[in-house]
């Protein structure tokens, strides 16, 4: 059987995210075959894939991602896997006692790449090392957030722009030392200046309308006084946030998961102290206008 005939797509119940993929090698996976194809209309479909049982080194991981888009190589480099650099890790584990990567990454909800001009469409993740409790990531589809937005917080973001920033969750690293706050804030400011993007997006393929708030990153919408974004943003950001609107993903060994940054935001779940957590993480670009009416 050919690997096209045993791809099977499980899709999640209605009105929810995430569709199980199965039966394939992500290795043997053709640039531009059938299989690529049904995989990137699923992201679209169901927000959020996940392809069970895959075995990969990081050579291969940088290539599946080569195969469904452009791989990204994150703006700062302490992420960087060492020989990998389109490979972002998230990991507390010292290698022949060398830190590699950042510890305690996304624990708050948000978009990747959001505070940039061009957000990133798409990440993917595989887990390397799981620790004992925390096994998953958490998701809100902010498609059906704004489906369900009560009029009175519609009219707050109708036609609003938003302002994104992400220089409050700035990893400190060791060149940092002896520079102050000032000379920190002014430099990453000049790496990732704020943007603005409009509070409501429309999606480039599915054309539904997207929710794009996240209280990680959006820092204020356009046009209102301190205090209204205080007020405004806080009402906004509960309503989002609510339990009833959350998805979780527990993670299992052998899954690559790849979801849509337009539709999802997301969270990683705490690691306890003392227990050992490693990541790999490649955002990929699909190429397409991140939401109608940016270019590309």
């Amino acid at each position: 059987m050919s690997a096209v005939q045993s791809l099977r797509i499980d899709a999640p119940p209605a009105d929810q995210i995430g569709a199980v993929i199965s039966g394939i090698d992500v290795n043997e996976l053709v640039p531009d075959s059938s299989e690529i194809t049904a995989i990137r209309e699923a992201i679209y479909r169901y927000r959020l894939v996940v392809i069970r049982g895959q075995q990969m080194n990081e050579s291969q991981y940088v290539e599946i991602a080569r195969k469904l888009g452009r791989p990204q190589v994150y703006f700062q480099t302490n992420y960087h896997h060492p020989s990998y650099p389109e490979i972002f890790v998230s990991s507390n584990i010292a290698e022949n006692g060398q830190k590699v990567g950042v510890a305690r990454t996304g624990h708050y909800w948000h978009t990747d790449c959001s505070f940039e001009q061009h957000p990133l469409s798409w990440t993917s993740i595989y887990p390397q090392v799981f620790p004992q409790d925390a096994r998953g990531t958490l998701y809100i589809d902010m498609a059906k957030v704004y489906r369900e937005l009560p009029e009175h917080l519609k009219a707050y973001v109708d036609h609003a722009t938003t302002i994104h920033a992400g220089q409050l969750r700035y990893k400190v690293q060791a060149s940092d030392i002896d520079r102050s706050l000032k000379e920190l804030l002014d430099r990453i400011n000049e790496e990732v200046p704020p943007v603005r993007h409009p509070a409501v997006i429309e999606h480039p393929v599915t054309g539904e309308r997207i929710l794009y708030l996240n209280s990680g990153f959006t820092v204020a919408i356009e046009g209102m006084t301190f205090e209204e974004n205080r007020e405004r943003l806080a009402e906004l950001f509960e309503y989002i946030e609510r339990p009833e609107h959350i998805h979780e993903h527990a993670w299992s060994e052998g899954d690559l998961i790849i979801w849509d940054n337009r539709f999802l935001i997301h969270m990683s779940t705490a690691v306890k102290p003392g227990q050992q957590s490693k990541s790999y993480r490649i955002g990929i670009y699909d190429d397409l206008p991140f939401y109608k009416g940016i270019v590309s």
